[in-house]
């Protein structure tokens, strides 16, 4: 297997978090599934002519090879086979909304074929990814078309990136209330505005940054009781702390820490 992440130049990195590539071919056809971190990515696939779409308890079916996958408030299930070559874009949030004609909540929690998003250029895009001869080539040709393509138009909302500062250092306590009275919006005003850069509405928001920061101590393995872990991320108690996880994952947090994996936010199906 080969995975690699790319850290983009500027002034891309202003609006990409990363870029990154995996080869698996052998990885076991299973269904994985991938929890919401609020954040837009384009994934491309590589190896075949489709990605498969798998509703939870039905059948898998194709999509098409190339995918916005929208800013998600709820899990979602994977094929790993999938896996077997793909490339993808990670979006800081609120950084998608440069490349997309329209607001970025036009796509949340859905894959939208990335074509109807980029027009033609996604296909001539994906076959000069396929032609790249090395892993380093194809993240960085991929680079090269999102610079050049969209070019003059990495610029985010100033006042959107400071209220996701803001609910970054304290998602807890600090309130859409007292965010929109920073901004000068009305509340109604800055929760639209913020929903239409970032993909979800800041209550929800700041419910999954809850939600990752109680992720990433599970994943890291962090022995604390889970009344403690539960205050320290920001939830009321551990009844919330679980009613939030489950929502979000549709699993508890016994079952997500015994069937943890290299990676936080994705967990092989039982």
């Amino acid at each position: 297997m080969i995975y690699l992440e790319h850290t983009p130049v500027a002034p891309l990195n202003s609006c990409v978090r990363m870029l990154w590539y995996t080869y698996a071919p052998l990885v076991p056809c299973r269904r994985e599934r991938i929890l919401p971190s609020g954040c837009v990515q384009v994934i491309l696939n590589l190896a075949r002519d489709f990605l498969l779409d798998c509703p939870e308890g039905e059948p898998s079916r194709p999509m098409a090879p190339s995918l916005v996958v929208g800013a998600r408030s709820v899990y979602e299930i994977i094929d790993s086979s999938d896996m077997a070559e793909l490339i993808g874009v990670v979006f800081h949030p609120g950084g998608f909304s440069p490349f997309v004609s329209d607001s970025a909540d036009v796509v949340s929690n859905r894959n939208v074929a990335l074509e109807a998003i980029w027009g033609t250029a996604a296909r001539s895009l994906r076959d000069r990814l396929r032609e790249a001869p090395t892993p380093r080539g194809k993240l960085c040709s991929l680079e090269r078309f999102l610079l050049d393509t969209f070019a003059g138009r990495f610029s985010r909302n100033k006042l959107v990136s400071f209220a996701l500062d803001c609910f970054e250092r304290a998602p807890a306590f600090t309130t859409v209330r007292e965010m929109a009275t920073q901004t000068g919006w009305s509340e109604r005003r800055f929760s639209q505005v913020f929903r239409e850069e970032v993909g979800l509405s800041p209550k929800v928001w700041c419910r999954i940054q809850r939600f990752q920061r109680a992720l990433r101590q599970l994943h890291a393995g962090v022995d604390v009781p889970w009344a403690e872990l539960a205050v320290d991320c920001g939830f009321y108690d551990q009844s919330h702390f679980a009613n939030e996880f489950r929502a979000f994952s549709g699993i508890d947090a016994t079952s997500y820490t015994s069937r943890r994996t290299r990676w936080a936010n994705q967990i092989p199906e039982p």
